[in-house]
């Protein structure tokens, strides 16, 4: 049952290659892996014809047993706020958090509605630098990962402070997430957060010419889309702010899902996948790339880099493909050397891309 439960984990956060070590230590009891523990034999209970079918599911289609597995927990957490709350503790991979405290040389503004959706509300936190330089400081854009299913802003938030840190603004974004609506919808919200942003920007002091976006996996995807699609109409959506620009002027992107005819089971039919692939909105007005991903990676190929590197390479457009040896599908989390590198990377090109000078320092 425990090698069960592992595996469904593994699949949910979308993250291969985990260490046993990492996934025994998150089985504190009363925690997350207890709790999906228990709706997995619940299930098990109830429904024992199901329950075998599912698992048969766990190598004759992973896809198909991921999502079941998800569909799952997810009801299970709506009936029970107690349930939800141990499945939302911090995980491994894609989703890992650890520990992080807002340093002191950072302020957060924290769920700030960006966009409404009859009484849905979408927010954001706002991380800003106590001593910013002097005039408008730019802005990034920092979107969370999780296969369009899982995570929140949370998920992300020491690199907003990390941006923070170093000068930046960083507009750190939850958005509505599958089942409750599709991918598109995913991209319109991404693009409702880059209107919002712009339309503050006299608020919080920022450049609204001078906006960037980060993203890791699914992130990296939205982000990739801010920064190729802001010429299509139809994937503006009505979260607020029409008519203001969803642009953005460089993209840092972690594995991205570049060609989303590749990813059938979250992109839908063809011709919504080929709608919300960032490679076909390619053009000499797109924006600045660094895109970085490893070489195994088997979650996102690595090929999918490739095609939106070529892409932007034909069109003219400054793009950096940095590759990471291994088969880390979320290699940027944790303090690893290659975590550490990717975020020093970042602030360099974003520096770089958004003329932006060094932060001041306390004397």
């Amino acid at each position: 049952m425990k090698k069960r439960i592992c595996f469904a984990v593994a699949c949910l956060t979308l993250v291969s290659g985990l260490a046993y070590a990492q996934r025994k230590n998150q089985r504190a009891p009363g925690g997350r892996w207890a709790a999906i523990g228990e709706v997995l034999k619940k299930h098990k209970s109830d429904n024992p014809d199901a329950h075998a079918k599912l698992m048969k599911l766990r190598t004759s289609d992973p896809r198909a047993f991921r999502t079941k597995v998800g569909e799952l927990l997810r009801t299970a957490a709506e009936k029970d706020p107690e349930l939800k709350k141990r499945l939302n503790a911090p995980r491994s991979g894609n989703q890992r958090t650890g520990s992080f405290k807002t340093p002191d040389s950072v302020t957060v503004a924290r769920d700030i509605v960006y966009a409404t959706y009859g009484k849905r509300k979408v927010m954001l936190d706002m991380y800003l630098p106590k001593n910013p330089p002097a005039g408008k400081i730019p802005c990034i854009m920092t979107i969370h990962g999780g296969g369009w299913r899982n995570g929140d802003k949370n998920k992300f938030a020491r690199f907003a402070s990390k941006f923070a840190e170093n000068g930046f603004a960083a507009a750190c974004i939850g958005y509505r997430l599958m089942p409750e609506v599709k991918v598109p919808q995913c991209v319109q919200d991404a693009k409702a957060s880059v209107r919002w942003v712009r339309a503050n920007a006299k608020k919080y002091n920022i450049d609204p010419d001078r906006i960037g976006a980060f993203g890791g996996s699914a992130g990296a995807h939205l982000a990739a889309m801010l920064g190729t699609s802001f010429k299509v109409e139809k994937l503006e959506g009505n979260g607020g702010n029409k008519g203001v620009s969803s642009k953005v002027h460089a993209v840092v992107a972690l594995a991205t899902p570049a060609d989303m005819t590749a990813f059938p089971r979250h992109a839908g039919n063809k011709e919504t996948a080929r709608l919300i692939s960032p490679a076909n909105y390619v053009d000499k007005d797109s924006a600045k790339f660094l895109l970085i991903h490893a070489e195994g990676d088997g979650v996102v190929p690595y090929k999918q880099s490739i095609i939106l590197q070529e892409k932007l390479t034909k069109a003219s457009v400054v793009v950096q493909l940095t590759k990471i040896e291994g088969r880390n599908h979320a290699f940027w989390n944790g303090n690893s050397p290659t975590a550490q590198k990717t975020v020093a990377d970042t602030i360099t090109f974003f520096q770089k891309t958004l003329k932006h000078p060094k932060p001041k320092t306390d004397k």
